[in-house]
């Protein structure tokens, strides 16, 4: 079971107590997946389709207690793609009607937005009715990522008024909510880790949010681990390359000039360079006679490093 198979699952045994927000989640719904069609004689009547059953399940449970009328329900099955379809419809045009007026999707004069969205947003003026009507938005046409693999989360809609009044209401917990037009669809999506887990906690998935929280508090530590390991292995290749270095300026300097053509700290670090290739330079000034610190003994290093160097040229210019 994918992860935001989990998260659906979770919000569709969700219902909220209070009648204005079981209208605003009722009005996502049947927004996201639903139709309002028209008969012969010109009565209306909805209908909802979705392959979850929690969504129709949960479209027919809020119209029951908010209305106090059943909804028809059934289910197909395709022998093709061997999906199972569910199906909910309010036959009775006055329930219909009843309905969308209460989830203001229809206005005071019967017309309905083309995409299905909000005809007015005083059905979630309520920060609580937001909730539920993200909750009911994110069960009809979202989807999430695997934590684990990357952080992402999104709704699909069929139109900018709706994927804007969607936004719109996740940013009133500042989400940071975005849009985006993919081919003929607007998503409303947000990528932010530390988001995604507040839409969870918005959207009341509880449980969804505390493994998502374990996964990235694991990736936060995995991710901290490896950059010090990182670090760590910059910082010895860094102190190797230097160590080769120091021991190939001193051998040349060796067989060009001698070691003892050094003045006596600059001969006594190089001698000891050459007898502990691998010791750290604050290791080395405690060998010397009298003891060096680090940025001394780092400094004497140099000016070998200079001397070799001039060696260098001087046998190019020669040469």
């Amino acid at each position: 079971m994918s992860f935001s198979h989990k998260v659906k699952e979770e919000l569709s045994g969700i219902t909220a107590g209070a009648r204005h927000c079981q209208l605003a989640e009722l009005a996502a719904l049947i927004g996201m997946c639903g139709h309002v069609c028209t008969t012969t004689s010109g009565r209306l009547y909805i209908t909802a389709s979705s392959e979850n059953r929690g969504i129709i399940v949960k479209c027919g449970t809020i119209i029951r207690r908010a209305f106090g009328h059943g909804a028809d329900v059934s289910v197909r099955y395709n022998s093709e793609t061997r999906v199972r379809a569910y199906f909910m419809a309010v036959t009775d045009s006055d329930t219909a009607i009843k309905i969308l007026m209460a989830c203001k999707l229809m206005d005071g004069d019967g017309s309905i937005n083309r995409d299905m969205s909000l005809v007015s947003t005083i059905a979630i003026s309520n920060m609580c009715c937001k909730r539920a009507f993200l909750r009911g938005a994110f069960l009809a046409g979202g989807s999430m990522s695997d934590p684990g693999k990357a952080y992402h989360l999104e709704i699909v809609t069929s139109g900018r008024k709706k994927a804007e009044q969607i936004a719109e209401a996740a940013n009133a917990f500042e989400l940071d909510a975005k849009i985006a037009l993919r081919r003929h669809y607007f998503v409303v999506y947000i990528k932010e880790s530390s988001h995604i887990a507040d839409m969870l906690n918005v959207m009341g998935a509880h449980v969804s949010l505390m493994e998502l929280e374990n996964v990235r508090v694991l990736k936060e530590v995995r991710n901290s681990v490896n950059r010090k390991v990182n670090c760590e292995t910059a910082n010895l290749n860094k102190t190797v390359s230097a160590a080769v270095k120091q021991t190939e300026d001193i051998n040349y300097i060796k067989d060009k000039i001698g070691l003892d053509s050094l003045n006596e700290g600059l001969e006594q670090i190089a001698r000891l360079r050459l007898k502990y290739p691998d010791m750290p330079l604050k290791d080395l000034g405690e060998q010397l006679v009298p003891a060096v610190g680090k940025s001394g003994v780092n400094h004497r290093l140099r000016r070998i490093s200079q001397i070799a160097d001039d060696l260098r040229q001087k046998e190019s210019r020669e040469e």
